[in-house]
């Protein structure tokens, strides 16, 4: 059964790849272009209460972020966020990082925190057809 945090972003239509321990989803508001939420599927409230094996999947779920935001943004930096205020369980909120606009579905997605902190107040809804194409992006990347 998916814990509140999990259904809070939107699981699992918002799902773009799910393991043993986490869960990659689109996330609903996006400051930038191509954020996500990596999120734990079990009810760990804190980030030392995850077995060992869920950092060793987390490390993979890692890098498969960072390859699909690095050929679908092009991003030049990624952020990490743990915050975990409102929405208790363990996530992080994945925050490709860059200067200027990039574009998707013929809509242009600025930074608007760039070179500072990412601005969450100025994130606007996930674009129609976002997680389709990270889904089918996914899909082709190499193993």
């Amino acid at each position: 059964m998916a814990h509140e945090t999990l259904l809070k972003f939107g699981y699992p239509g918002t799902l773009l790849r799910e393991g043993r321990h986490w869960a990659l989803l689109l996330r609903p508001a996006q400051p930038t272009i191509g954020s996500l939420v990596l999120c734990a599927t079990s009810d760990a409230r804190a980030y030392g209460e995850l077995p060992a094996e869920a950092f060793t999947e987390q490390g993979e779920f890692v890098t498969l972020a960072e390859r699909l935001l690095s050929d679908f943004v092009g991003y030049e930096r990624i952020n990490y966020l743990m915050l975990m205020m409102v929405d208790p369980h363990v996530h992080f909120h994945v925050i490709p990082r860059y200067e200027g606009l990039r574009s998707f579905a013929g809509e242009d997605f600025p930074d608007a925190g760039w070179p500072g902190p990412p601005a969450l107040a100025e994130s606007r809804p996930a674009p129609a057809g976002l997680g389709d194409e990270l889904r089918r992006r996914i899909a082709q990347l190499p193993s």
